[in-house]
């Protein structure tokens, strides 16, 4: 079921991405009167070869243009009359061209035309991150909360030389005011990050590793700090070792075969060492404290929504606060990406770790369960990711072709219409084999 509710978010994802992606190409293309053949969500032949297994799932003509749905979920096109890209090469632009063609555009035109998707998907993840934000407003845990008992950390922050009940006091010197701060883009993707940490009264400079992001990047990772909290039950999962034994909201556990247990992570370590056995628990309920024997389920689990005792604090925010806050937030996707790539260049992160393809989207971001503000913010942020992956300046992206369209206006000449095509083919040759990659390496992630 899991996996049936991942591939289903990914078509839907991939199904908002592509369409409004193509749709800005078309919508641009029609206010300057360019003529579009055909306008596709998901390739109706085998990409990337036009003239194999042509068959749409669904299309309909309505004008000049076909509308349809592909059957290869791989992308989708926009065929625009007189335009060389994966469909035709420049043997079908023989003629004059023609007013309504793409190639009889100025330069200026032709540009936004190409700019056209990426403008679109900004949008959406603008729009998607400036509603979420409106509508959930601001929600933080400070410093000062978690600094009151301190940090959970993780065995990649031990690694690094941090340790539970560290309470952090600065990042890189500079005084953090949310625990969000802490594991923000800036701290696991930056340079020379360290913690100043008070560690049972003494002051410690933790310097944090530069390839961070490829520990954590790890699918075994179990994290890297969180919050040290004291907690009680919130909702029992129905048909669960919890349920089956008549654990209640704010129960309390207290002991765990005869141990004391103060914290969750506590409760957590000794649950997933003693995975599939009978446990007892000590539980707290008002003032009475009741004995009781679960059996754990495989991987550790008791079926229980912790009721965390930190305080969040709650900002509501009007409409300008939540664009600005939102917008940011968007952006931010499209800085991290570019942070990312220089750790993938320098070597401090492989590319197999940072860089997913369709199976590794679906497990990593969206999840084997449907969650649709999870949804729509997952769905945001790859539409930054797409409008960035999308400018970047290789043949056969739009960002390759906006590059060629600015040498032209900054030149006043037109590249001819074979180097145009040797272009394309030299970018699909790269795109083919990036994506050859990427499947593979989603292949034996998966698997292994």
């Amino acid at each position: 079921m899991e996996g049936l509710i991942m591939a289903g978010q990914l078509l839907l994802g991939l199904t908002i991405l592509v369409g409004l992606h193509e749709w800005g190409h078309y919508i641009a293309a029609r206010i300057f009167g360019i003529r579009v053949n055909k306008f596709y969500i998901f390739f109706d032949f085998l990409f990337p070869m036009p003239n194999v297994l042509n068959f749409a799932l669904w299309k309909k003509k309505k004008g000049d243009t076909e509308y349809g749905l592909g059957w290869f979920p791989m992308g989708g096109y926009v065929d625009i009359e007189g335009m060389i890209d994966e469909t035709k090469d420049s043997s079908k632009l023989a003629s004059e061209p023609q007013p309504y063609e793409f190639r009889a555009k100025p330069a200026w035109q032709r540009l936004i035309v190409m700019l056209g998707g990426i403008i679109v998907n900004v949008i959406l993840g603008v729009l998607i991150f400036w509603g979420i934000t409106y509508k959930n407003g601001d929600n933080f845990l400070s410093m000062e909360e978690v600094n009151k008992l301190g940090i959970v950390a993780h065995p990649i922050a031990e690694e690094v030389g941090l340790k539970t009940g560290d309470k952090i006091i600065n990042v890189s010197g500079q005084e953090v005011e949310e625990f969000s701060d802490v594991m923000s883009s800036d701290v696991i993707l930056g340079e020379n990050v360290y913690f100043t940490v008070d560690r049972a009264g003494e002051t410690l400079e933790i310097p944090l590793p530069n390839d961070l992001y490829e520990k954590l990047s790890d699918e075994e990772s179990e994290g890297f700090i969180d919050a040290m909290q004291t907690f009680s039950i919130g909702e029992v999962t129905a048909d669960t070792p919890a349920d089956e034994v008549g654990l209640e909201a704010d129960d309390r556990i207290v002991s765990f075969n005869d141990k004391p247990v103060a914290y969750y992570h506590e409760f957590v370590d000794m649950a997933t060492k003693n995975a599939g056995e009978e446990v007892e628990l000590g539980i707290l309920r008002g003032t009475d404290t009741l004995m009781v024997n679960p059996t754990l389920t495989e991987d550790g689990k008791l079926g229980f929504l912790a009721s965390a005792d930190l305080k969040y604090e709650h900002v509501d925010l009007s409409v300008g606060e939540s664009f600005m806050i939102g917008s940011g937030r968007a952006f931010s996707v499209i800085t991290d990406n570019i942070k990312g790539f220089k750790k993938i260049f320098s070597g401090q992160v492989s590319a197999g770790k940072a860089i997913a393809g369709p199976v590794g989207i679906a497990r990593r971001f969206y999840g084997g369960v449907w969650d649709w503000s999870r949804f729509m913010l997952i769905t945001g942020m790859l539409s930054m990711a797409l409008a960035f992956m999308n400018l970047l300046p290789i043949p056969a992206l739009d960002g390759g072709h906006a590059i060629i369209l600015l040498y032209e206006m900054i030149s006043g000449r037109q590249p001819s219409e074979k180097f145009m095509e040797r272009t394309q083919q030299i970018g699909m040759i790269i795109l083919l084999s990036l994506l050859a990659w990427i499947m593979f390496n989603d292949t034996v992630q998966a698997l292994f």
